[in-house]
């Protein structure tokens, strides 16, 4: 792997988002704002999970397939279905970013849908494919 001082993450503070991550359910996030200029298709990252200036845990190492900036009105109930299996609605995401952001959330606001995949080692590949 390359100099781990220019690895990105995907951060996630929630413990339900951890179990959606550790399950494989959970495959794109939607981020309030254009996160256009941070993340990139191609770009690696860790996808990790604990309190905002705590420890974290590491769940798996991502490729990022896509990333969509669109206003919140535009997304599709697939690409919220993939940020969180719970809901599909714009207007329950509505509901959802506003609390997460603990602030107020409008349907013309920018998002990013940032889609992303498992790096996985050959060895766990294998297991996956054979149903360990």
């Amino acid at each position: 792997m390359s100099d781990p001082s220019s690895m990105y993450a995907l951060n996630f503070y929630s413990p339900v988002v951890g179990d959606q991550l550790r399950t494989r359910r959970k495959t794109a996030t939607i981020r309030l704002g254009d996160k256009a200029g941070k993340y990139k298709k191609g770009m690696v990252v860790q996808v990790l999970v604990g309190m905002r200036f705590g420890p974290r845990e590491k769940i798996f190492e991502a490729v990022i397939d896509k990333v969509e900036v669109k206003s919140l009105e535009e997304l599709s109930p697939r690409e919220i279905e993939h940020d969180n299996p719970e809901i599909r609605r714009p207007e329950e995401m509505l509901t959802f970013l506003s609390q997460l952001y603990n602030r107020e959330v409008s349907p013309t606001d920018t998002v990013t849908v940032i889609h992303f995949s498992e790096i996985m080692t050959p060895h766990v590949l294998e297991k996956r494919l054979l149903g360990g």
